[in-house]
């Protein structure tokens, strides 16, 4: 008797798919098991692919993909249909791949299965009903909860929290590999320390994960017999365990086999073609968040490592001055970027503590690797200028050719680097810019001269917690003109009061501009009590980037991220502490007349717990007109010094103006048309007291106001 009439005696018929040509053979029983004629055919993929349930269609299709990967045997139960679309009966199939290069025919069996009668309890049809359905959901609900893990831990315990349908594995073993050696990153359902055997195993051992690893394809090890049979040297190693069935799938990423997944059960498992399907699903998934996570943690590494390398280390080793910094990276990627902060011991400093150093605080146009980058080299460049001994000015200057030059070398490089048009995009990305703040302190007289290129504003709060934002004088960015000029602003910081200096990240981030950003931090500064300063820089990085300044955003913009830097410096106040007066001082060149709204502004920060309203405009009425008369009737420049004291009657305002001009002012009577004339009338009407001072060089014009009920403790 031939064999194709025992199969067909049996309702078993053969089938051929050729995948290559997109063909399937049947003979005649396969033919009459699909509904056609009982004759041997062949037919096209898409006329067999009608006879069958679309769902379970899909379903072998995912199934023939694992044996193929996994070279085992295909197994589905189908549901044929007829040309109305009615099932007419149910096939089981069972098919082995013959794997020719990137190709496979698929050949195998069909037979026809009874279908249960209504009342039985029919055999388990893991293709069909809730156990899909719960596959399906497990699937998702595990790569959902994959995708959001950040770091390997995060990953492992996703993975050890995975309930799988039916068949939930009790341990599980993550191993990777270090050259040539098998590694354990991660287990659950075992005890500590059980990993030791498995923790540094040659790849050539004769163990499951390892062949896995060595030849990319699963083990499924049903029993403790198949597993003694297949790996009797290190059965012994998994006996101790008492599980029963075992599943070792190769975690792929990009064609390239990872390490493996162990997932074992102490209940036996017959590794059913869909129970592999899930198992092989979850080691994809699983390779991949490992993959992010593990890019991920080299990304912070990285980052880490840099801002080690680039950002300084403000010890308590200077005395009389206290020091803080912070540096939030918000840019993404190695989350690195531009912004920098540094403190510099400056030459011709005495052995006991008094002395000079320099501040920085920058900025380069950018938050990618070629900021960082930059950013690294202009700090050194900055260090070694100013280690030089030279002026701040001169620093800045020779910091901005520094840079200037290294932006002309990029954009020869991108020039020459090809034809594509994308030279200077790959070589650099074009020139970039760094705005900048350096500031020299005197840590004894506490005399601060200042440079700026571009860079914010610093501020000072005052002992009795006034803060004042202190205008300087200022150049291009760095990077931009060769030959830039730096103009250098002196102000004083007497003891108790502490210096701030940040970068634009701080100030706008939250979807602020500059001015509403600063108005947000000023009372940040003056809320703050004691005189911690790490508790004070952590305030300010919390309250613009902790989570909850997410949900109170400016009122200008959308919320946008940027590299944040700020930098503080306090100094030390004497062991008695006396009430020190509140005080501003600031030059109005010749060449710009605007800041002398800047004047104005700062009399009122000075005055901005000032009772008498009156007096602020009168204050800051007086203070224009003083500034301009010098501008308009001398040649140099004005300087303006603003103090607040505390006095038996209360507080006392006291305003100078001083010239180089040895020519005094001379009251007049201004008639109804005249444009001039009036400044010295003014005074006398409005201020409690003034006068005009002769100076060596020069004169001092000066007013005071008194406050009539000061707020109690006067100055605080």
């Amino acid at each position: 008797m031939r064999t194709e009439d025992v199969l067909a005696a049996i309702a078993t018929g053969l089938w051929r798919w050729d995948n290559a040509s997109g063909t399937v053979s049947l003979d005649a029983e396969a033919a009459r098991l699909l509904g056609l004629p009982a004759e041997p055919v062949r037919l096209s993929e898409a006329a067999v692919r009608s006879r069958f349930h679309p769902v379970d269609w899909n379903e072998i299709d995912g199934v023939v993909n694992l044996a193929v990967a996994e070279g085992t045997l295909a197994e589905a139960r189908l549901r044929i249909m007829d040309e109305r679309g009615r099932v007419v009966r149910t096939v089981r199939s069972r098919s082995k791949p013959l794997i020719e290069g990137s190709d496979y025919q698929l050949v195998g069996t069909l037979q026809e299965v009874a279908d249960p009668q209504p009342g039985t309890a029919g055999p388990h049809t893991p293709i069909t009903g809730d156990w899909r359905r719960s596959r399906e959901a497990f699937l998702l609900d595990a790569g959902r909860a994959l995708a959001e893990a950040r770091s390997t831990a995060e990953v492992l315990r996703v993975a050890a929290s995975l309930s799988m349908p039916g068949f939930s594995p009790d341990g599980l073993a993550v191993f990777g590999m270090s050259g040539e050696r098998l590694t354990v990153i991660g287990h659950h359902g075992q005890r500590d320390g059980d990993e030791g055997p498995f923790t540094s195993m040659s790849l050539a051992t004769d163990y499951p994960a390892a062949e896995v690893v060595r030849t990319g394809r699963a083990i499924y090890l049903p029993s403790p017999e198949e597993y003694r049979r297949r790996f009797p040297i290190t059965w012994p190693l998994a006996e101790r365990f008492e599980r029963h069935s075992w599943a070792f799938v190769p975690l792929v990423v990009a064609g390239r086999t990872m390490g493996a997944w162990m997932a074992a059960f102490k209940h036996p498992v017959a590794f059913t073609p869909d129970e592999r399907s899930v198992l092989t699903t979850v080691a994809r998934m699983l390779a991949q968040a490992l993959a992010r996570a593990g890019v991920a943690e080299s990304e912070r590494e990285l980052s880490l490592g840099l801002q080690r390398t680039m950002m300084p280390v403000l010890g308590p080793g200077i005395p009389g001055i206290q020091v803080a910094a912070r540096y939030v990276p918000t840019g993404g990627g190695l989350q690195v970027g531009g912004d920098w902060y540094d403190m510099i011991r400056l030459p011709g400093g005495t052995g006991g503590g008094a002395g000079r150093i320099a501040l920085v605080i920058g900025d380069v146009q950018g938050h990618d690797v070629r900021a960082a980058a930059l950013m690294g080299q202009l700090r050194i460049a900055l260090r070694a200028y100013a280690s030089e001994g030279h002026r701040p000015d001169a620093v800045l200057s020779r910091a901005s050719r520094f840079l200037y030059g290294v932006n002309d070398g990029d954009d020869n490089n991108g020039a020459d680097g090809g034809g594509d048009g994308a030279a200077g995009e790959g070589s650099g990305g074009g020139p970039r810019f760094a705005t900048c703040l350096y500031l020299e302190v005197d840590l004894e007289s506490g005399t601060v001269d200042i440079a700026r290129a571009g860079h914010p504003d610093p501020a000072v709060r005052m002992l009795d917690g006034t803060v004042l934002l202190r205008p300087t004088a200022g150049g291009l960015p760095l990077g931009i003109d060769a030959d830039t000029d730096y103009p250098t602003t002196r102000l004083t910081l007497e003891p108790g009061e502490t210096l701030m200096i940040c970068t634009d990240g701080l100030l706008e981030t939250g979807g602020h501009d500059l001015d509403s950003g600063w108005e947000r931090v000023r009372k940040l500064l003056e809320q703050h009590r004691g005189d911690d300063l790490e508790e004070l820089a952590d305030t300010l990085v919390e309250a613009v980037h902790g989570p909850g300044s997410h949900h109170t955003t400016g009122p200008l913009a959308d919320r946008r991220e940027d590299d944040i830097a700020v930098l503080l410096l306090s100094r030390r106040p004497a062991t008695t502490v006396r009430e020190a007066p509140r005080r501003t001082l600031m030059t109005i060149a010749q060449a710009e007349p605007e800041r002398i709204a800047e004047a104005r502004e700062q009399v009122r920060q000075l005055l901005h717990d000032w009772t008498d309203g009156d007096q602020l405009d009168a204050a800051v009425l007086m203070v224009s007109e003083m500034v301009t008369n010098v501008l308009v009737h001398t040649d140099g420049d004005a300087l303006l010094t603003a103090g607040v004291t505390c006095g038996e009657k209360g507080r006392r305002l006291r305003v100078e103006v001083s010239d180089a001009s040895d020519e005094l002012p001379h009251k007049r009577h201004p008639g109804e048309m005249a444009s001039s004339g009036r400044g010295l009338v003014l005074m006398e009407m409005l201020a409690d007291a003034w006068g005009v001072e002769p100076r060596g060089e020069g004169k001092t014009i000066w007013f005071e106001l008194t406050e009539p009920t000061g707020p109690e403790g006067c100055c605080r």
